[in-house]
């Protein structure tokens, strides 16, 4: 099963809407989605090299797009849309605690968190909830998304052909990993 993922998501990369899924997916992954945009960026990237930047862009672009939705979320949509999210999720105790310290700290935890494996919905939603000063929130995301998939389009594009053998020789064990780090995310935050 994993090999038909990665295998449709290799020749999605050459689909004339390759552009519209990455941006969709990274779109909806900043407010309400699980399942980060690396997914399908990497594969992407791997399979069509010469344009490894310009799907870091879409990346980059549409993930802060979706942040602002999910601020707006968070803002003004907590109790019918937010709160639902955070208790599906499993942090609402933990959320208490957090939003008392977040806007102190808020710009460094969107930053850190945004370039990050960590469930950035989280974040983009509590930045909301707590009023974070939009700006700082804005220009936090700008800071993290871009060269967190930049960076990943460099590498793959420097060395795409290496890393798509490592890729598909270790196929299950990346497919492992990615796992758990998703998991480790959703863990940190339920015991931060």
């Amino acid at each position: 099963m994993i090999r038909r993922l990665y295998d449709w998501t290799m020749g999605l990369a050459h689909h004339p809407y390759a552009a519209y899924w990455l941006a969709f997916i990274s779109f909806i992954e900043s407010s309400v989605f699980p399942i980060p945009p690396d997914v399908i960026l990497v594969p992407m990237a791997v399979a069509r090299r010469e344009k490894a930047f310009y799907f870091a862009g879409i990346c980059t672009v549409f993930s802060i797009l979706g942040a602002v939705l999910g601020y707006a979320i968070g803002y003004f949509l907590w109790e019918t849309i937010g709160q639902p999210i955070f208790e599906f999720y499993g942090y609402m105790d933990e959320f208490q605690k957090f939003q008392e310290g977040f806007n102190e700290w808020g710009g460094w935890l969107v930053f850190v968190f945004g370039i990050t494996f960590f469930p950035f919905k989280v974040i983009t939603i509590a930045s909301g909830v707590t009023g974070l000063d939009f700006t700082t929130f804005l220009f936090a995301g700008v800071a993290a998304r871009t060269p967190r998939f930049f960076i990943e389009a460099a590498l793959l594009w420097k060395f795409g052909a290496q890393i798509q053998s490592f890729i598909e020789k270790r196929l299950t064990l990346i497919t492992t990993m990615v796992v758990i780090l998703g998991i480790s995310g959703f863990v940190l935050i339920k015991y931060i």
